[in-house]
């Protein structure tokens, strides 16, 4: 096989970073499986493929696989890896790098201080840009879980689709149990990352997130992303909201609904592979 990759993480969500612009690269579902597994193979939430890009108005295309061998469209923590590993291994000398998954396209810079910020692109609310099967547009809505349970989350999509939960405490919550519930619920077709979110104040919240193909990871950048957008549109947050996650701190700006959010954070290098 012979490739070689990286190891990284934001916050501890972390990845196998591959570049597949001066590689050859094919990678099977039941590879990426093996390859996640943290007893036999490397072990990660993801594996990311920087790869080359048809159009002038794109750096890079962005390929997310998740450690169950499912395709996703977005990760922020990711975003912030590949921008990182782009400038590392010299792939582009630029300082604003634009990069494109299936969904949208986002702007990475490097910052001074090694962090990175992603401009994410305009949160949709619409239920048919999530996906999630309503009629109607909501702040709420209830889901039914079984056993005469029920619960009450905000939705919306920042690249993938989030279900957020106010929670008193993420301490307490059931994240496991209800993250679950909640992702593989028949409402949301391609199934939903699932936050519980706790408000501290107006500028800080903490949180914690369940991710479809993954189960809760130490961080997430979308799940942050996703959290501040429904705290400034339903619970009074501000622009500028610091999101503490088990893993570590991130930042987001979302000043008003027609503007693009701003994510910020670490992303760290750990080692260098070959797969042979």
């Amino acid at each position: 096989m012979n490739i070689k990759f990286t190891k990284m993480h934001g916050l501890g969500n972390d990845f196998m970073v591959i570049d597949a612009v001066n590689q050859r690269i094919n990678v099977t579902p039941e590879k990426i499986m093996a390859l996640a597994n943290r007893h036999t193979g490397i072990g990660f939430d993801q594996c990311l493929l920087i790869k080359p890009s048809p159009s002038a108005d794109v750096d890079f295309l962005y390929e997310i696989i998740n450690a169950d061998g499912s395709s996703v469209a977005q990760c922020g923590n990711g975003a912030r890896c590949i921008a990182r590993f782009i400038a590392r291994n010299k792939l582009s000398t630029k300082k604003i790098i634009t990069v494109a998954t299936k969904t949208r396209k986002m702007t990475l810079q490097n910052n001074r201080d090694e962090t990175v910020s992603v401009s994410m692109g305009c949160p949709q609310l619409n239920p048919a840009d999530i996906p999630l099967l309503v009629d109607n547009q909501q702040s709420l809505y209830t889901l039914h879980l079984g056993a005469a349970e029920t619960c009450a989350v905000h939705a919306v999509n920042v690249g993938n689709p989030h279900a957020i939960l106010h929670v008193p405490d993420v301490d307490d919550a059931p994240v496991n149990r209800l993250g679950k519930q909640i992702s593989q619920h028949p409402i949301f077709p391609e199934q939903v990352n699932v936050g519980f979110m706790q408000i501290l104040n107006p500028n800080h919240i903490k949180l914690r997130v369940f991710e479809r193909g993954c189960g809760e990871t130490l961080a997430c950048g979308s799940g942050a992303v996703a959290a501040a957008v429904v705290g400034r549109l339903c619970h009074q947050l501000e622009k500028d909201i610091k999101v503490s996650l088990p893993g570590g701190e991130l930042s987001v700006r979302w000043n008003k609904p027609q503007e693009e959010v701003l994510l910020t954070g670490p992303a760290l290098f750990v080692y260098d592979g070959q797969l042979i």
